[in-house]
């Protein structure tokens, strides 16, 4: 929230854009985490359908009648959780595709997790010679090598470990697929990566939350440095001047090494009250839906 009103410029293709807010930056990353929980969520409810009851090939040759309901019953009043043993057997016992799906929604959190830590130490990269918008605690003494050099051990410990469930995703869906007419034997490794998984990203976001988000620190005046000398703030004068002005006036600042409000004035693009009513970083950062 305190980072909610603070303008930055956003960067597409690794190149500057127009602004966003830090609270925009870090809210959508919020929201990816969060839309990632809500569909593992939804994935639990869809694993609670269990063939018990269906015996060697799914028929139920052998079992007591009412044995299935009256086990799903008894396991679902102990457990607390709805078990059911409505679902077609012959489906569930010759695949796995709840958990493969549920697997896949692991490795949707990983990529999400992997893509984040990634924003934030390429945010971090520095302090001088980078971008350097984002300060990270400093977890370790710094590098064997280079003295007071403060890298980014935390994202990339979760990239590896996000790395690391992609793969087990990998032999998930080889062994989902793995079954042979009415029996899929996979499911131990299924579950074993399915569980291994799980809490590699519980763990990994615990000690991301616990050993970077709480210290990471913004850097206000990068942060205003970037966003004042990017010269993608002429896209507000494109509706007023035209496309062709707009980059014409990009490209003299830059090839000259003016700003922006120089270089239109020098090509007498537009009068100085003009652009300083139309370039307007915090208008800009604006939703305009």
């Amino acid at each position: 929230a305190a980072w909610d009103g603070v303008v930055k410029i956003g960067r597409t293709h690794l190149q500057d854009a127009v602004p966003l807010t830090v609270g925009q930056e870090v809210g959508g990353w919020a929201a990816q985490l969060r839309s990632a929980g809500e569909r593992l969520e939804q994935g639990l409810l869809e694993l609670r359908s269990i063939p018990l009851g269906g015996t060697a090939v799914g028929t139920g040759i052998g079992a007591p009648k009412g044995y299935p309901q009256a086990v799903c019953e008894q396991l679902s009043s102990c457990e607390g959780v709805e078990w059911r043993s409505d679902g077609n057997r012959f489906a569930l016992m010759g695949s796995h595709d709840a958990l493969v799906q549920q697997m896949a929604r692991l490795r949707l959190l990983a990529g999400a997790l992997h893509k984040i830590v990634n924003d934030i130490r390429l945010l971090a990269c520095g302090p001088r010679a980078g971008l350097g918008e984002l300060q990270l605690p400093a977890n370790e003494p710094g590098s064997s090598i280079m003295p007071g050099k403060v890298n980014p051990t935390q994202c990339e410990a979760v990239a590896m470990a996000t790395t690391q469930v992609m793969g087990m995703d990998q032999a998930v869906a080889i062994g989902g697929s793995a079954g042979h007419l009415q029996m899929n034997v996979y499911k131990p490794l299924l579950g074993l990566n399915l569980l291994r998984s799980g809490q590699m990203l519980t763990d990994s976001c615990r000690s991301l939350e616990e050993h970077l988000v709480r210290g990471m620190d913004l850097d206000h005046s990068k942060v205003g440095h970037f966003r004042d000398q990017s010269l993608m703030l002429v896209t507000a004068l494109a509706p007023v001047i035209g496309y062709d002005m707009a980059a014409k006036i990009a490209l003299h600042a830059h090839s000259e090494g003016l700003s922006l409000r120089e270089a239109a004035l020098v090509l007498k693009a537009i009068e100085a009250d003009a652009f300083d009513a139309a370039v307007n970083p915090g208008w800009m950062a604006k939703p305009h839906d």
